[in-house]
């Protein structure tokens, strides 16, 4: 016993450990999985592990050699339950990359959970009913939640049902981390065990009793990375503390990292794990700054150090830091950590107490809104290479390690110029988004912020702006727009209008001619509120030329058309006019050899006629269209009369970038085919 604790207080040993599983994480992350299936594939066998119904929407994840993610729509209610061994057919689809840069790339999302596959099932048979204990336990657990959300990220960790315009305030007002389970909880669960056992076993018993919980608890929740932290410190410590081994603490959480990174090295890529490792390190190095005997000022120095280490994280993730959030958390971690949870534990026993946990959730959820709408002390982050994160990182540690307060003014300088690169930046951008079915472009010149339509999907408002128009914007470091122009009043191009106008700062409101209809009504309406500056049917604004100034009788024919040249390039955008509106301009004006076309009408048989195409003469032409889309656009008459110009589509290339600079154009473009199995 002498000899193991010898071997176990040696500082290097861990240190060792550590680098030698960072090493062994780096060849298994970068192992190339060969999928057993492929798109030809027809069906496929599994354990349900997970499953959520929504409406008529089924969303199962299917335990395999790998894992499958299968949806299913059916009106009937299929008895399906965890553990039961079904037989899926249907279409084997291999999800995509991101096809805007530096936003969420579902493929790696998916293939780091050893999803390489989603299926869309026609027909599901179930072949076994669960024999297995773990999942019997597990169905009556969720059964008891009554599909409360709320009771699902305090008790599972599974924050899916969670309103996601909510979720998003938390994570805009820094407190998301409070909404997984993590050590806080840990704490809390085995300080109630302990209570309710104590007495009536040894403390040694009283362990074991603990720990057995603890990690059955762990295997409920899917070993969620922030939750097998807190296991396995409470585990470890314990053990230390029994039998006398005086292993330091940050010895300690080497090993955890070691052992959580041996059970599933893509942990490193989840923000969580990232969130939790970090603080939960910084917080244990500076122990003796944060402890105080006043519990708010405890707090405050616990939120001020979290929110210093995890800027990197945030800003590499989100682009944006909330400087209120400091103070934020000394309002939400008591609500959450002393009221919430643990009333979580009460409910999920005492039904009765549902009625005030609703309330209490319902005033935390209006209070996180309420904060998020406050635009004081947001700073957005333009996407940076990797190397300055790291940077960033290693400041952190050696203001953890060395607690110099130089190593701070040092963090808040690079911050200082970071939140200010892109006033560095001469280049000028156009940007064609990838929006589905829709348009939406960016332009950035003389350092002046232009979006030319929002895009927008009837069937799920919100998608585009929350999912691709926000981040983008924020990713590319643009904290205002200046302007906003509106091609014209259908749904697909301003889709968005006012979820960008009431969560982005706009200055000015471009409308085409003709009447206003009712999308564009309803978006004055809010704009008056606001105070912004709106105009309709002009002629030029700065270096843009509007070209289509006639009136029409109909949305499309009274498309704003926009002409610009940028450092002597010619781009032009047709929003959806037609041939129409395209012989007027021809009449109207001399165009010839435009640079980069936007085609009208996402490449439809009513626009891009022969002759116009013919006399402008495009060099680069561009279709903002869906995949597989129900109008087949783009039409092959189209794609017949652009065939001299480059072609670029959005369903194949992804959002496409012209970049200008000392008068040279680059193209780069986003397809979301890249590395597909």
């Amino acid at each position: 016993m002498l000899v193991l604790r010898k071997i176990l207080l040696c500082d290097i040993l861990y240190i060792f450990i550590f680098l030698l599983v960072l090493l062994i994480s780096f060849f298994r992350i970068n192992y190339h999985y060969k999928s057993e299936y492929d798109s030809k594939s027809k069906y496929a066998v599994g354990i349900v592990n997970r499953i959520y119904y929504d409406k008529d929407r089924i969303t199962i994840y299917l335990k395999n050699k790998e894992n499958l993610l299968v949806t299913y729509y059916s009106k009937k209610n299929i008895d399906i339950k965890l553990g039961d061994v079904i037989k899926v057919f249907g279409e084997f689809d291999a999800p995509n990359n991101n096809t805007t840069k530096y936003l969420f790339n579902y493929k790696k999302y998916l293939s780091r959970r050893k999803i390489f596959y989603i299926i869309k099932a026609r027909k599901i048979v179930i072949l076994s009913k669960n024999k297995n204990l773990f999942y019997f336990i597990k169905q009556l657990v969720i059964n008891n939640l009554d599909g409360n959300p709320y009771l699902y990220t305090f008790l599972l960790g599974d924050k899916t049902f969670v309103n996601k315009d909510v979720m998003r305030s938390y994570q805009e007002n820094g407190i998301s981390h409070l909404f997984a389970i993590s050590g806080m909880h840990i704490t809390l669960l085995s300080s109630i065990i302990n209570k309710l056992i104590k007495g009536r076993v040894s403390s040694l018993t009283a362990f074991k009793i603990t720990s057995i919980f603890l990690l059955v608890y762990l295997l409920l929740v899917g070993f969620s990375p922030s939750i097998l932290r807190g296991v396995l410190f409470y585990i470890l410590f314990n053990i230390n503390k029994i039998y006398y081994f005086y292993i330091k603490q940050t010895n300690i959480f080497l090993f955890i990292i070691s052992i959580s990174l041996l059970i599933n090295p893509y942990y490193i890529f989840d923000i969580g794990f990232q969130y939790s490792y970090l603080i939960s390190f910084s917080l244990i190095m500076l122990s003796d700054i944060i402890s105080s005997k006043n519990y708010f000022i405890s707090l405050f120095k616990t939120s001020l150090v979290s929110f210093f280490v995890s800027i990197p994280i945030s800003i590499y993730n989100y682009y944006q830091l909330n400087l209120l959030s400091i103070l934020y958390n000394l309002i939400f971690v008591p609500i959450v950590s002393l009221i919430l949870f643990p009333m979580s534990l009460l409910v999920f026993i005492f039904k009765p107490f549902l009625g005030l946990y609703n309330f209490l959730i319902f005033m935390l959820e209006k209070l996180s809104l309420f904060f998020s709408n406050v635009s004081i002390g947001k700073i957005v982050f333009k996407r940076l290479p990797l190397c300055i994160y790291l940077i960033y990182f290693f400041i952190i540690i050696f203001y953890i390690l060395f607690k110099k307060k130089r190593y701070v003014f040092v963090l808040l300088l690079f911050l200082f110029f970071h939140s200010f690169i892109s006033f560095f930046d001469y280049s000028n951008y156009v940007y064609y988004l990838d929006v589905g079915q829709g348009d939406a472009t960016f332009i950035r010149y003389n350092r002046k912020s232009i979006l030319i339509d929002t895009g927008g999907k009837i069937s799920n408002e919100g998608e585009v702006f929350n999912n691709i128009i926000f981040p983008f914007l924020k990713s590319n470091g643009i904290k205002k727009l200046d302007y906003y122009i509106i091609t014209h009043g259908d749904y697909d191009h301003m889709g968005e209008s006012i979820n960008l106008v009431e969560n982005f700062k706009v200055e000015k409101v471009i409308f085409n001619c003709g009447k206003y209809n009712y999308l564009e009504k309803e978006l004055i309406k809010v704009l008056d509120k606001k105070n912004i500056k709106y105009y309709s049917c002009i002629s030029k604004l700065d270096n843009l030329y509007f070209l289509n100034t006639k009136e029409y009788d109909n949305e499309n024919d009274n498309s704003n058309v926009i002409y610009t040249k940028l450092n002597g390039y010619k781009f032009m955008f047709m929003g959806d006019a037609s041939v129409t509106t395209e012989k007027e301009i021809l009449n109207k004006y001399n165009l010839p050899d435009i640079d980069v076309l936007k085609v009208g009408h996402h490449g439809s048989k009513t626009s891009s006629d022969k002759d116009f195409i013919n006399e402008i003469n495009p060099n680069y032409s561009i279709i903002s269209v869906g995949k597989n889309n129900r109008y087949g656009h783009p039409n092959k008459e189209a794609l017949k009369n652009l065939k001299n110009s480059k072609i670029y589509r959005t369903d194949e290339d992804g959002s496409i970038m012209f970049k200008i600079k000392n008068n040279k154009l680059k193209i780069e473009t986003c397809s979301p085919y890249k590395g597909v199995i």
